[in-house]
């Protein structure tokens, strides 16, 4: 089957508010405020997944037009604070405000920067249009100085710049930044719907997906379109011309597992924490990776595994409670080091 190179989370990523699936009480708001012209500052919330950034950017695309770009600037709080001055030195945005691509050589802090660049650009004025947008994307990660620091910028420059947050924790947001923007809860697509949206991408790929292969798909995915649709073009590359089933979903599934997962897994069980945290840290730096996509990753791994079913049932549980956890917790290595200690 000739399912062509391009990357499908891309090709069928929303363009306008109406090309998004489920979320429709949110997305009829939104294109209220796009149709009167007045948007207010915006805190998107809703687990990891739930079509937060998808938004952002198609509502930018509905208000701008094609040239969105020229009034639309995205930043993502979690590499900014999480991989720091490594990160940072790698956008070209920053390392012109730093004047350098070496992170050895940046004399001040993340957080001084990231006040610097984005009083930048909140400060620049819109482009064929009243106002611009700055969508600061995984918000939660932004600390307390950072927080009351946009809380100030946002204020100051209100009358020409609108900011969108997307969060997974709203909690971990400040009251003054949360009480400064309208809040829209997001939420994965129930299964009616996302296998609606399955079934359209399939119709476009000249594929056919068999019923079997769609619950299993949302299954999978819980709702979550992104993994849905990464996992159904992996699943495309299994098969040869025959309709997708659910044996092709669950071998698309095994081969998403992050390399370094079982490695991590295999010295949890076997009590070798040091080489664990190396690992996590391995995963959580240069991997990108979000401390919950860990944990979804050692899931699957654990669930596979060849473990005696009452110590399966003790590590779902020490996961679980990790899952719990990291909602409210600053820092999810120390979660993270934490549940491997305990596995």
């Amino acid at each position: 089957m000739e399912t062509g190179n391009d990357i499908w989370t891309v090709k069928y990523r929303p363009r306008s508010l109406a090309d998004i699936a489920g979320n429709e009480k949110t997305v009829d708001l939104l294109n209220q405020l796009v149709e009167s012209n007045n948007l207010p500052h915006l805190v998107f919330h809703g687990s990891s997944g739930t079509g937060k950034s998808s938004a952002a950017f198609a509502l930018a695309h509905d208000l701008y037009g094609t040239e969105y770009e020229r009034n639309f600037t995205y930043f993502n709080a979690s590499d900014f604070f999480d991989m720091g001055k490594r990160y940072i030195v790698r956008d070209k945005r920053f390392r012109r405000i730093i004047g350098t691509d070496d992170p050895k050589k940046v004399r001040v802090s993340v957080i001084s920067i990231f006040k610097q660049v984005v009083n930048e650009y909140a400060s620049m004025s819109p482009i064929d249009h009243d106002y611009k947008i700055i969508f600061i994307d995984n918000a939660e990660s932004l600390d307390s100085n950072s927080q009351h620091a946009l809380r100030r910028i946002m204020e100051r420059y209100t009358s020409a710049t609108r900011f969108i947050l997307a969060t997974t924790q709203p909690s971990k947001l400040i009251s003054p930044l949360r009480s400064r923007g309208l809040q829209l809860y997001f939420s994965h697509v129930p299964e009616k719907k996302f296998i609606e949206h399955m079934e359209n991408i399939a119709l476009s790929e000249n594929m056919k997906v068999m019923d079997s292969g769609l619950e299993a798909l949302f299954y999978h995915s819980k709702g979550n379109i992104e993994k849905g649709i990464i996992t159904l073009q992996l699943a495309s590359t299994f098969t040869d011309g025959s309709d997708i089933n659910q044996e092709h979903i669950y071998e698309a599934v095994l081969n998403q597992v992050h390399e370094n997962i079982i490695p991590l897994f295999e010295a949890a069980i076997s009590g070798n924490v040091q080489e664990a945290r190396k690992i996590i840290d391995t995963l959580l730096i240069d991997s990108g990776m979000s401390g919950a996509e860990i944990i979804e990753h050692l899931y699957h791994t654990l669930i596979e595994s060849n473990e005696q079913d009452r110590d399966i049932a003790r590590m779902m549980t020490v996961i679980a409670i990790t899952d719990y956890r990291m909602i409210n917790a600053a820092n999810d290595r120390i979660q993270l080091e934490n549940m491997i200690a305990n596995f």
